[in-house]
C-alpha cells in the first residue's frame, strides 16, 4: 500500500487481506499512501474519547476488531499502540506512517463503538447543554464529570506536555472543551452515512 518498502508499517496488511468492511470508505486523493498529521491526530483523539466513555475501552477496540474481521490489521495491543503512536502529540511518538488501510480500520472500529454508545453520548451532550445554559459548573453532574475526568487523565498521561499542540490545551477547561467537542464528533459518526462523512472530514484541506 505504501510508496516504497522502507515506508511499510510494521504488521501492515497486504492488499489481498483488506476486509470488505473497509470498502465503504473511499481512498483519499492525497500524495503517497500514508496519512497526514491531522488525520493521525484526530483518529487517536476520537479513540481516546471512547476510552474515556467506556471502562476497558482498549480491550473493547480489540474485541470490535475481531468482530469486524479486522484482526489482520489491528492484531493486538502492541500493534494498536504502534498505530496510535503515529499521533505526533504522543509522549511515545513513533516516526512511522499510518497507512490508509490502518486508518480505515481504526475509523470503522471507532464508528461502530460510537453507535453502541449513542444513547450515552446523546445524554452527556444534553447534560452539557443544560448545565451550560444554566451556567452550572460541569462537575455538578457526576456522569459528565466522570467522563471529563477520565478524558483529562488519559490525555495528560499519553500526550507530551512540551509539544506545541499541547501547550494550547494546558488547562483543564481547554481539555474539557476538547472532550465535549469529541463527543459531538462521535455523535456525528452515528448519523446517516456518518462513518463516511467523518472519514472524509479527516482529510479536509489535505486532498490535492
Amino acid at each position: 500500500m505504501n510508496v516504497s518498502a522502507s515506508l511499510t508499517p510494521f504488521d501492515s496488511p497486504t492488499t489481498q487481506s483488506v476486509p470488505m468492511v473497509l470498502d465503504s470508505l473511499p481512498d483519499p486523493a492525497i500524495e503517497g499512501q500514508g496519512c497526514p498529521r491531522k488525520t493521525r491526530l484526530q483518529i487517536d483523539l476520537i479513540l481516546l474519547a471512547i476510552e474515556a466513555l467506556e471502562i476497558g475501552g482498549s480491550e473493547a477496540i480489540l474485541t470490535f476488531a475481531e468482530e469486524l474481521d479486522l484482526k489482520g490489521i489491528v492484531k493486538n495491543r502492541v500493534n494498536l499502540w504502534r498505530m496510535r503512536s503515529t499521533n505526533p502529540l504522543r509522549r511515545a511518538h513513533i516516526r512511522r506512517p499510518l497507512s490508509i488501510t490502518e486508518a480505515k480500520a481504526l475509523v470503522v472500529i471507532a464508528c461502530y463503538m460510537a453507535r453502541r454508545l449513542t444513547v450515552v453520548i446523546r445524554q452527556l451532550l444534553m447534560i452539557h447543554q443544560q448545565l451550560s445554559e444554566k451556567q452550572i459548573p460541569l462537575e455538578q453532574n457526576l456522569r459528565l464529570s466522570n467522563y471529563l475526568e477520565r478524558f483529562r487523565a488519559h490525555f495528560k498521561s499519553r500526550m507530551h506536555p512540551r509539544r506545541s499542540g499541547i501547550l494550547a490545551l494546558s488547562s483543564d477547561e481547554k481539555l474539557d472543551e476538547l472532550a465535549i467537542n469529541l463527543l459531538g464528533k462521535l455523535l456525528f459518526c452515528t448519523g446517516t452515512a456518518g462513518m463516511q462523512r467523518f472519514w472524509i472530514s479527516l482529510f479536509d484541506g489535505e486532498v490535492e
